[in-house]
């Protein structure tokens, strides 16, 4: 007997700008992410202000999904998908931000994209801002770091809510919000001005910037609730998460001041955004860190109110891996202070540094419930590897098997444990470009694409043994893994 729900929605989950290419076709503008350039697990990416023609921009290419949706959604529906979470690209409707008219092109585009999952039984699920910002709103406005921001937003909300009404009812405001309370999210997710530079995930930052990037992320959090709530008024049926980066800590030892930091760590790292976008306030805790931190944020008049009427209908967030804290300098300097955190002396690790712990996503969905109460997603999971294309063109990929049965595992724990889970969407249901390091070679598909780092191959579709398993765990709502 299956822990899941009869109605349980099993599906993938891809990033426009990781997925789609043709970056300058029918009409898009160029976007943030279209600047970054491609980078390892040891050479971070760059971001570059101007293109240049010795680097290459995975962005640009991707596994050009633009062109072959068709071909990839019927393969989600072979394996049974209930759902697609997918991304509009802001500047295929808007290609500057602040356009007066939207793109006819894009417009039509991504309808036939919805026509061809609903032609499937799939329902996608659509991020409206997935880390990919039009360039001119960066260049003009210094991005979210305007308040004029929120109002672009909205006209780009109107666009899509009304022209795909009855084709979307499940929508995300802002992909890993919570990635702008981190030094790096000013420009990777708020699209704040930057010369050129390496995207280094321990970059330091001055307390000016520190105060220009939570304006900037309160101004997302303005124009969230206003999504929310025109949502709801173009079409009742429309429900509207949030997605957080799930960041699971732990102490590194039992000393109470590793207990206390990882408890500081879980909640400003996930409740300072989860409880802006359920609750439509602030959480006492942050009133410290502002202060403390020399924050003083910017309110109109009506924000208040704004956030109290566009609160989510349901809680979504990403989970991978998870990380201790210590309060000892000696071990964070041991460790490499890396964004992954200190090693975990109990758990392994991929070949990219992410602990490898399911069980972590059990106790952070029990955590967030807990607080919430509202239904949740999963939606991204997944293992980033390298796959061996065999002659025959197999793949057999059984350690990302082995890392997601265990996930699965634990989530039919969390439902009997009392959680709501709703729906689990793997990240990188088709292989696509990594956003943290620009990679091919980093795979997470079902679907292997024949594409490498520097953007050479056919795009051939190779199914995976993955493929095989992941069709048998749909179609038994989770029974046989």
């Amino acid at each position: 007997m299956t822990t899941f729900p009869k109605d349980f929605y099993w599906g993938g989950a891809t990033a426009a700008n990781q997925c789609e290419g043709a970056w300058d076709e029918d009409g898009k503008g160029v976007s943030t992410a279209d600047h970054m350039t491609n980078g390892s697990h040891r050479v971070p990416r760059r971001f570059t202000a101007e293109f240049k023609p010795d680097l290459y921009y995975p962005s640009h290419k991707a596994i050009d999904h633009y062109h072959h949706y068709e071909e990839d959604i019927a393969l989600f529906a072979e394996m049974g998908f209930k759902m697609y979470r997918m991304s509009i690209a802001w500047t295929r409707i808007f290609p500057n931000g602040d356009d007066e008219k939207p793109n006819q092109a894009g417009i039509d585009h991504y309808r036939k994209v919805f026509k061809t999952c609903k032609k499937h039984g799939i329902e996608p699920l659509v991020t409206i801002s997935h880390y990919e910002l039009p360039y001119h709103l960066t260049e003009k406005y210094n991005g979210w770091a305007s308040r004029d921001l929120v109002d672009f937003y909205f006209n780009y909300c109107k666009v899509i809510f009304t022209e795909y009404k009855g084709l979307v009812k499940y929508w995300l405001t802002f992909n890993e919000i919570n990635i702008m309370t981190m030094s790096f999210g000013g420009v990777f997710a708020g699209g704040m001005r930057s010369s050129d530079s390496a995207f280094d995930f321990t970059v330091k930052e001055t307390s000016e910037n520190r105060a220009v990037r939570f304006q900037a992320l309160h101004h997302q959090f303005v124009a969230s609730a206003k999504a929310v709530k025109l949502a709801h008024e173009i079409d009742q049926e429309n429900k509207v998460g949030c997605m957080i980066a799930g960041l699971m800590s732990y102490p590194y030892t039992c000393d109470p001041q590793d207990v206390l930091l990882a408890q500081q760590k879980n909640e400003f790292g996930n409740f300072l955004c989860g409880d802006v976008q359920v609750r439509g306030e602030y959480p006492a805790f942050a009133n410290r860190f502002f202060k403390e931190n020399n924050i003083v944020l910017i309110w109109a008049e009506d924000d208040y109110q704004t956030l109290q009427a566009g609160k989510v209908d349901f809680y979504s967030f990403s989970y991978y891996a998870s990380s201790c804290v210590s309060h000892d300098p000696k071990v964070n300097e041991a460790s490499g202070n890396m964004m992954m955190g200190i090693p975990n002396p109990y758990l392994k690790a991929s070949d990219w540094g992410w602990t490898l712990d399911a069980t972590g996503l059990r106790v952070y969905l029990n955590m967030v419930y807990s607080r919430y109460q509202i239904p949740l997603m999963v939606v991204e999971n997944g293992l980033g590897a390298v796959d061996k294309v065999e002659e025959d063109g197999s793949i057999h990929d059984s350690y990302r098997i082995d890392y997601l049965r265990e996930h699965v595992k634990t989530m039919g724990e969390a439902i009997l444990d009392g959680v709501e889970l709703i729906a689990y969407t793997t990240w990188g249901c088709i292989d696509l470009v990594s956003a943290g390091t620009g990679e091919m070679k980093k795979r997470y598909g079902f679907i292997y694409v024949d594409n490498d780092d520097e953007g050479n191959g056919t795009m051939k579709r190779y199914k995976k043994d993955s493929f095989a398993w992941y069709k048998k765990v749909i179609a038994s709502n989770g029974t046989q893994l």
